[in-house]
């Protein structure tokens, strides 16, 4: 699939050629059929309700999460016992995993994976997320639901927003101030802005305990002021300022490049979804998502978001049926002639740089 597609709709004007009318009038057709026979996605739902997929799996999470908190306990076990020592930089490398494991099983309880109910969900979401990670739970649950709304679609994803980067060469010809210079040259910055991501997490979290659609900005508030208190005080208390200030680096820096390859290769460089398109769910999602080919260890890296298209059509779906659903998706995404795309995991970030750079041709060629 051609990393540079958009879906574009054409409003029909006076002057339609009969070819155009006709094509119109097999659209409706073919509309109308759908509603008579119901969506193609309550066909997928259909198939992988039978097949038990959508069961919860309480042993596969305790395992989990157990194995994440062992991690954490470890190594700031290992930390408190270094004490004063260059070795502490390894510790972070460490932890910086583990952050990472603890980011996804936020994720996983956000969409409901493990909790059938609203409210341990939400507790375990605010105790992983803001007091773990010192990231708002609230706020990244707000941004997260939108994005599945509308994944890649401009105007309403805020994950392809113009903030730094630019996303399509409609961004680029129109963005001003810092997005108009780091879009230029966005390809080589990727990885090394990634290195900031979990500090621009953090950033973005006090900011929006401001927002009017938080509601609970005092809880998160105190959770988040009590994450940074314990985690530089710790840095501070063991090691003296430069090997605090060290050790922050290394930790948030490769924390954030971890977070870029999991969650970057699953819609960077996917088609893009422009204003005034109209498509249904299935292929909404489908179309613009990327599957990541790999074993057990690139399902443990990528918590199972290696399959984020069925991710993308089932986010309450456990992660250890996501595998399964990969094969059901696929298949009937070509009985219908939907195009599904799954790839490696180096490819897909070949992938996602290589639209990068294409987005940004206008800012170099105007520059």
């Amino acid at each position: 699939m051609a990393n540079s597609v958009t879906f574009t709709e054409t409003p029909p004007t006076g002057n339609s050629s009969p070819h155009e009318e006709e094509g119109e009038r097999e659209e409706e057709r073919r509309r109308e059929r759908e509603r008579e026979r119901g969506s193609d996605f309550s066909e997928l739902s259909r198939r992988v309700t039978d097949a038990g997929l959508l069961r919860r799996r309480p042993l596969y999470y305790t395992l989990r999460f157990g194995a994440v908190a062992l991690a954490l306990a470890g190594g700031v076990a290992a930390f408190l016992a270094l004490g004063d020592s260059w070795y502490q930089l390894s510790v972070a490398a460490a932890l910086a995993v583990a952050f990472g494991q603890l980011a996804l099983a936020a994720h996983d309880l956000a969409h409901r994976q493990i909790f059938a109910r609203r409210r341990p969900s939400e507790a375990g979401g605010l105790l992983v997320a803001d007091l773990l990670l010192g990231m708002s739970y609230g706020w990244w649950m707000n941004k997260h639901t939108r994005h599945h709304a509308h994944p890649n679609h401009e105007g309403k994803d805020p994950d392809v927003a113009p903030d730094i980067l630019v996303w399509s060469r409609r961004q680029a010809r129109r963005v001003k101030g810092l997005p108009r210079f780091s879009g230029k040259h966005q390809a080589a910055l990727f990885f090394p802005l990634l290195t900031l991501e979990g500090l621009n997490l953090s950033f973005s979290s006090f900011k929006a305990l401001r927002s009017p659609s938080m509601k609970r900005p005092l809880l998160e508030g105190t959770l988040l002021v009590a994450h940074f208190t314990l985690y530089f005080g710790g840095l501070f208390t063991v090691l003296p300022p430069g090997k605090a200030l060290a050790f922050a680096a290394v930790h948030q820096g490769l924390f954030g490049i971890y977070l870029g390859c999991v969650f970057a290769p699953n819609h960077k460089g996917m088609p893009m979804i422009e204003e005034g398109t109209r498509l249904d769910f299935l292929r909404r999602q489908v179309l613009t998502s990327r599957n990541v080919r790999g074993g057990v260890l690139v399902d443990a890296f990528m918590g199972g978001l290696n399959h984020r298209i069925e991710h993308h059509l089932f986010p309450g779906m456990p992660t250890p049926a996501l595998g399964r659903a990969q094969v059901i998706t696929e298949r009937y995404c070509a009985e219908l002639g939907i195009p599904y795309h799954r790839t490696g995991l180096l490819a897909s970030h070949r992938e996602a740089l290589r639209h990068l750079r294409n987005a940004g041709e206008p800012l170099r060629r105007a520059g």
